[in-house]
C-alpha cells in the first residue's frame, strides 16, 4: 500500500518499510533548476542565432566533464593529478583503433574504452599509495608525455604526426546543424550525469571518508579508515570517467590525435577549469568549463596569433584575483553545506 503525505516543506511517500522524501523549499532547487533550464534552452537559441556557439558549448560541457572526475580524484586521494589527459588518450585511442579496424560504431566501442581506461587506471593506481608530494606530481605529469612519445614511435599504429581518421561518427542525421544540436544535448547530458553521480558520492558516506583523507591522511588512518582502498577506488573510478571523454572526442570529431590532448597545454586548460571554477567544487567545474571555453573562443576570434600567449596569462591573473574561484564568490553569499576542497600538500 502506497501512502503519500504532503507536508509544509516536503512530499513523503511510504511503501511498506521504505520511505522517500522530496524537499520542496525553493532554496534547495530553485537555482539548480534555473541553470538546468538555461543549459537546456541555450543550444536551441544558438541553433538559430549562431550554430558555431553550439560547438563552444560542447567544449564547455566536456571541459567540465573532465574537471569533475579530476576533482573527485583529488579529494579521494588527497593528491593533485597533473596528467588526467592520459586517460583521455587511452579511451580515445581504444575507440579510434577499434572503429577503424572493425568499423564499429560508438555504442560498440564504448564498453571497450571503459574497460581499457579501467585497466590502465588499475595499473597506475599504486602511485597514489607509493608516491607523495612532488614525486606524485612528476609521475602523473610524465604519463601523458610518455604516451605521446609512444604515438610517435609506433606511428604505423597511432599516426602520431597526423592522428587517426575514418572513425565512425558519433551521430549522422545527414544535416550538420542537426548533428551539432543533438550532440550538444548529448554533451550536456553527459555533464549533468557526471555532476549528479559525483555530487551523490561526495554527499555519501564514501564522500565523508574521502573528505577526511583530503583533510589529513594521518588522522583518517588513525580512526580506522582504510585510506589505501578509498584512494584506489577514487583514482580508478575518476580515471574511467575521464577515459569515456576520450571515447566521446574520437567519435565526435571522427578523428583522434594524441598531439591534441596529451601535451601540457591541454592539461593546463583542464587544471584551470578546475581551479577557476572553484577548488575541487563539482558545481564550480561547470562554471569554470563555460568560462574557459567561451574565453578561448573570444580570444581565437579577436586576438588571432597572440591568443596562445594571452590566454594563459589572463587565466593565471584570475587565479590570483579569485583564489576561491568563480563559484567561491557565489558560495560566500549563499552558503549551504560543507563540500571538501583541495588541500595542497608540500
Amino acid at each position: 500500500m502506497v501512502e503519500m503525505e504532503l507536508k509544509r516543506d516536503r512530499i513523503v511517500i511510504r511503501l511498506g518499510t521504505k520511505k522517500w522524501e522530496w524537499v520542496l523549499e525553493p532554496r534547495y532547487w530553485r537555482n539548480t533548476l534555473l541553470w538546468a533550464a538555461f543549459l537546456a534552452i541555450a543550444p536551441v537559441v544558438a541553433y538559430f542565432v549562431s550554430p558555431g556557439l553550439i560547438n563552444t558549448m560542447i567544449s564547455a560541457n566536456i571541459y567540465a566533464a573532465i574537471a569533475m572526475p579530476l576533482a573527485l580524484m583529488t579529494i579521494g586521494t588527497g593528491r593533485m593529478n597533473f596528467g588526467p589527459q592520459f586517460y583521455i588518450g587511452v579511451g580515445g585511442y581504444t575507440a579510434a583503433l577499434l572503429s577503424i579496424a572493425y568499423g564499429w560504431g560508438p555504442l560498440t566501442t564504448l564498453p571497450f574504452a571503459i574497460l581499457m581506461s579501467m585497466i590502465a587506471a588499475l595499473i597506475f593506481s599504486p602511485l597514489v599509495i607509493m608516491a607523495r608530494g612532488l614525486y606524485y606530481v612528476l609521475l602523473t605529469l610524465l604519463l601523458p608525455l610518455v604516451f605521446l612519445e609512444v604515438t610517435f614511435i609506433y606511428t604505423d599504429i597511432f599516426k602520431g604526426d597526423t592522428g587517426l581518421f575514418g572513425i565512425v561518427p558519433l551521430l549522422d542525421t545527414g544535416n550538420a546543424k542537426n548533428n551539432f544540436l543533438i550532440i550538444g544535448y548529448l554533451s550536456t547530458a553527459i555533464m549533468f550525469a557526471y555532476l549528479w553521480f559525483i555530487n551523490k558520492i561526495l554527499k555519501s558516506r564514501y564522500g565523508l571518508l574521502m573528505a577526511s583523507i583530503n583533510d589529513d591522511e594521518d588522522v583518517a588512518h588513525s580512526i580506522g579508515i582504510n585510506i589505501n582502498k578509498i584512494k584506489i577506488i577514487a583514482f580508478v573510478a575518476a580515471s574511467t570517467l575521464i577515459g569515456i571523454i576520450g571515447w566521446f572526442y574520437a567519435h565526435y570529431f571522427s578523428s583522434f590525435a594524441g598531439i591534441t590532448y596529451l601535451p601540457l597545454t591541454f592539461m593546463l586548460k583542464i587544471l584551470l577549469v578546475l581551479m577557476i571554477g572553484g577548488r575541487a567544487q563539482v558545481f564550480g567545474c561547470v562554471v569554470g568549463g563555460y568560462f574557459v571555453a567561451f574565453l578561448e573562443m573570444l580570444m581565437i576570434r579577436y586576438m588571432g596569433p597572440i591568443q596562445p600567449l594571452l590566454f594563459p596569462i589572463i587565466l593565471l591573473i584570475l587565479l590570483f584575483i579569485l583564489p576561491e574561484g568563480l563559484f567561491g564568490l557565489y558560495r560566500k553569499r549563499r552558503y549551504r553545506e560543507y563540500l571538501p576542497t583541495i588541500h595542497v600538500r608540500r
